[in-house]
């Protein structure tokens, strides 16, 4: 495996996430508790790997920056998409953990309080993950890695 191949494994993990997360949704609302369960423990998998990745190719990368160099509105809305997942990004970790918690300690009605917030949050982070990815290297790609 080369450097070049981490961005599509992370986009990759990214969608797998968002998936995950969209199905453990409808699972807790079919009120199938071992399957959502199972959904939300993979989604945290994918996001973690993600993460390992993501990190890995950065580092690997050594401060060298894929620029977005196309011009116009698509680079008005790659910087649009960017600027709101990047802060969240950083602020879904923590929210995951809060979540997770009261879930693991069987506080029900604390998991479900933290996942109303942290559940759009992450799925918008997973999803627009998978769109700079896809701004990036595959829509309006503007040089190699």
């Amino acid at each position: 495996m080369k450097v070049a191949d981490l961005p599509v494994i992370n986009a990759t993990l990214n969608g797998i996430s968002a998936l995950l997360i969209l199905t453990g949704f409808v699972m807790i609302k079919k009120e199938h508790k071992r399957a959502h369960a199972l959904c939300m423990a993979s989604a945290i998998i994918t996001s973690a790997l993600f993460l390992g990745c993501y990190l890995t190719y950065h580092f690997l990368k050594a401060g060298h920056v894929t620029h977005f160099t196309y011009p116009g509105w698509p680079k008005l809305l790659y910087f649009i998409i960017l600027g709101t997942h990047t802060p969240l990004a950083v602020l879904v970790l923590p929210l995951i953990a809060m979540t997770v918690t009261p879930a693991l300690q069987q506080r029900f009605d604390a998991h479900k309080r933290m996942a109303r917030w942290t559940l759009p949050i992450w799925l918008y982070v997973s999803v627009t993950g998978v769109l700079v990815y896809l701004m990036l290297y595959v829509w309006f790609p503007s040089a190699k890695i």
